[in-house]
């Protein structure tokens, strides 16, 4: 596996090593303040990050050394430290044109649109309830796992626990909400304006996943999440009453 993810990380490289996973390394002051604020932070192969960063080549020196067999506990290598350092390596390629975990926000979006549409038919065929209570109900259940699986990857490094979890659930379906007003909106008036229904709908969805990951990014995964929730509700708050009194 670690030969693995070394021929895959010289592909983003700008200069060969051989163990660009290595936790061991040294380095000057002045390569690290030419890079930190480029860095993507993802994961926890910061040397790999930093190699990936440099504009100009290092004079590299590398001294090798032999591990023993392990001994005591276990490897961290596991799916979801695999899936950071896949989230590294796109950052690295892609990053420069949109941000990866706007990418993911996005992929995870999409698939709450399917959990959505098939707690939707279960309610309404399965359980014969009527159509509002089935729609509020797959509403719900898609926000809290779109919630969880961005907890889980998206934002894997900041992630939630005990009653910040709780807290975050419950500002990332405020702002979710509002991001599904701003959709229809949009939306809306575009499409009463002689817009192509398809493009209509497709850009109330952009402006809506949008909203969803800026607000979210800077409220629920923020790093001060417990100073700016009252400021959200406000925000929110402010948001809606200008949207109910345009459509008035």
């Amino acid at each position: 596996m670690s030969q693995l993810a070394t021929a895959v990380s010289r592909v983003i490289l700008r200069q060969p090593v051989s163990d660009p996973m290595s936790g061991f390394f040294m380095l000057q002051r002045k390569v690290l303040d030419a890079t930190v604020h480029d860095l993507s932070g993802l994961g926890f192969k910061i040397l790999l990050d930093i190699l990936a960063t440099v504009k100009q080549p290092l004079s590299i020196a590398e001294v090798p050394y032999q591990f023993r067999e392990r001994f005591a506990g276990e490897s961290k290598l596991d799916e979801l430290v695999i899936w950071e350092y896949g989230m590294l390596l796109a950052d690295k390629t892609l990053g420069r044109f949109v941000p990866v975990r706007f990418l993911t926000f996005s992929l995870i979006g999409g698939l709450g649109v399917f959990i959505h549409m098939a707690v939707l038919i279960v309610g309404l065929r399965g359980l014969t309830l009527g159509f509002t209570t089935a729609q509020s109900a797959a509403t719900g259940i898609a926000m809290m796992c779109n919630f969880v699986l961005n907890n889980l990857l998206t934002y894997r490094d900041r992630r939630l626990r005990g009653w910040a979890w709780c807290k975050g659930l419950v500002s990332f379906m405020l702002a979710c909400s509002i991001g599904a007003l701003a959709n229809i909106g949009i939306a809306t008036y575009l499409f009463d304006h002689r817009t192509q229904g398809m493009v209509a709908a497709l850009a109330g969805v952009l402006v809506g996943s949008v909203w969803n990951y800026a607000v979210t990014q800077l409220y629920t995964w923020g790093p001060n999440r417990a100073t700016t929730s009252f400021t959200l509700v406000g925000t929110l708050a402010d948001f809606t009453l200008s949207v109910l009194i345009r459509r008035g």
